[in-house]
């Protein structure tokens, strides 16, 4: 007969990580909502309204992150994104087949390596890649009556803008509806958004750190 796991509680997450993860989340979700109705997938505001509020919360957005990004390096929270391939392989078969089975994470959580190989990697394209030309591409849509002043104007196209940004929020979608699903992945079913609201997360009592992740 299996034995039950004994679960300790480790604080990973602190009071501005969470209100960021939070808020980056709500105006994340907000912001499809009222792009997708610019571009008429359906109508909930109007037209005017959603534009005028889709505006409105990318210009937050940018505040955000901008403080978000000042955080990270001040704090020195940065070196949790940097990339590594170690156990990186073990962590997709986990998440591919062995979650199925009942087997353990391959990579234990620890207030120095708050996230796995896989998760280093995607944040960090989101991070740095995804998210700041989704804000690029918006704040150059959103300023194109300047274009002309600003000397741009015969170097871009306000249509191939468009679909570039519409196509990175069709994967930032991509990454919420996985990224929601992952949640659930936990030893319980509530266990991850529990630990991103109170900042308190359940680990394997006993559980090898592994010296790489100490790093």
């Amino acid at each position: 007969m299996a034995t039950e796991k004994q679960m300790i509680k480790i604080y990973l997450y602190s009071r501005f990580e969470r209100f960021w993860h939070w808020v980056q989340a709500a105006l994340i979700v907000a912001l499809l909502i009222t792009g997708f109705e610019v571009h008429g997938a359906y109508t909930l505001l109007g037209f005017q309204r959603a534009a005028e509020i889709h505006n409105f919360l990318g210009l937050s957005w940018l505040v955000l992150f901008a403080f978000i990004v000042f955080w990270l390096f001040t704090t020195g929270e940065w070196k949790q994104y940097i990339p590594t391939t170690r156990k990186l392989f073990d962590v997709v078969q986990y998440y591919c087949v062995d979650i199925f089975k009942g087997k353990p994470h391959p990579v234990q959580k620890c207030k120095d390596a708050k996230h796995n190989p896989l998760q280093r990697l995607t944040y960090l394209g989101l991070s740095a890649l995804l998210l700041p030309l989704q804000m690029a591409t918006g704040l150059l849509y959103y300023s194109y009556n300047n274009w002309e002043a600003w000397g741009i104007a015969g170097y871009l196209d306000l249509g191939v803008l468009a679909v570039v940004h519409t196509a990175l929020a069709f994967l930032l979608l991509t990454f919420l509806v996985v990224h929601v699903y992952m949640t659930t992945t936990g030893h319980k079913i509530s266990s991850h958004v529990t630990a991103m609201c109170c900042g308190w997360e359940e680990v394997e009592e006993g559980a090898k750190i592994e010296e790489w992740e100490k790093s």
